[in-house]
């Protein structure tokens, strides 16, 4: 299969508009810096400060040249990222860690269940991933979605993530695809 017929433009309609997922471009950059910095929203990332936030954005970015790193459009507007962080070595390749950022203004309006749909399409049928696993930090609200879409947990790491002077423990997910 080409790289255009990877492009997955499965609509869900909302009352929002369509949304559709297409592989990222270098361009998606600083959309997803400015995801990274809004409100609330480093509290569930382990980034500190900008230069951290710019850091992780090109590592992001830069896993589109494998064409493993989706975005997601609304009326083809983009409005979030998830990205499958590929293992390189061949005794892990069957498994994979992925991370997903949605603008705030597009949470809770199903952009994260297409773009984890479509990520699972991607790992399942262009790179014959057999388990997607995530890191989760306790309390974020988008543990529902993925236990929906049948991540279950298999570990937990206190004391993870110092926050302010709090603590946050980590949850461990994954799923068989």
């Amino acid at each position: 299969m080409d790289a255009a017929g990877l492009v997955f433009y499965w609509s869900i309609f909302f009352k929002m508009g369509t949304i559709t997922t297409r592989l990222t471009e270098e361009s998606d950059y600083d959309l997803l810096v400015s995801w990274l910095m809004q409100p609330g929203v480093l509290r569930w990332f382990p980034l500190y400060d900008l230069r951290e936030i710019e850091d992780a954005a090109r590592i992001w970015i830069g896993n589109a040249k494998h064409h493993s790193v989706l975005t997601a459009l609304v009326d083809d507007v983009p409005c979030g990222v998830a990205t499958l962080y590929l293992q390189p070595y061949k005794k892990l390749a069957h498994q994979c860690l992925f991370a997903i950022v949605v603008d705030e203004a597009y949470r809770g309006r199903g952009v994260g269940r297409k773009l984890l749909t479509d990520l699972i399409a991607l790992g399942k049928e262009r790179f014959q991933l057999k388990i997607l696993h995530l890191e989760v930090y306790d309390g974020n609200p988008a543990i529902g979605l993925y236990r929906k879409l049948g991540f279950e947990q298999y570990g937990f790491q206190r004391h993870f993530i110092k926050d302010n002077g709090e603590y946050i423990g980590k949850i461990l997910m994954q799923k068989k695809i």
